[in-house]
């Protein structure tokens, strides 16, 4: 049973579950929106918001959360330079997922995370 598990697994190992959502949201943030399977696209949803949060908060502790976790240095500068003006006055829900056709192959569902 997974009875109040938040963890999504996604069928991995801890580190490798962890270096999958560093990257996701990395690319999510410097493109602005990912396609990839619906399971990965929630997954990393709460993980960008933790980021925008980050970035909305806007000290130096959070800058250098937010540099542990991005992979791109300029991505997080770039990121605590323009967060406040697109995201100022909205708590939360800076990103969406928007379901798209499964995936020829081995039919998972497929999402389009992007942020708002």
């Amino acid at each position: 049973m997974r009875h109040r598990c938040r963890v999504h697994k996604l069928g991995k190992p801890a580190d490798q579950r962890k270096a999958l959502l560093r990257s996701l949201s990395t690319q999510l943030i410097r493109h602005g929106r990912v396609t990839t399977t619906k399971a990965r696209a929630k997954a990393v949803r709460s993980q960008v918001e933790k980021m925008i949060t980050l970035a909305k908060d806007g000290s130096l502790a959070s800058r250098r959360q937010a540099l542990g976790y991005i992979y791109d240095k300029q991505l997080v500068h770039a990121l605590f330079d323009q967060v406040a003006d697109r995201y100022g006055d909205r708590n939360g829900g800076y990103t969406r997922i928007i379901r798209t056709i499964r995936r020829r192959g081995d039919n998972a569902e497929m999402a389009i995370i992007e942020l708002t």
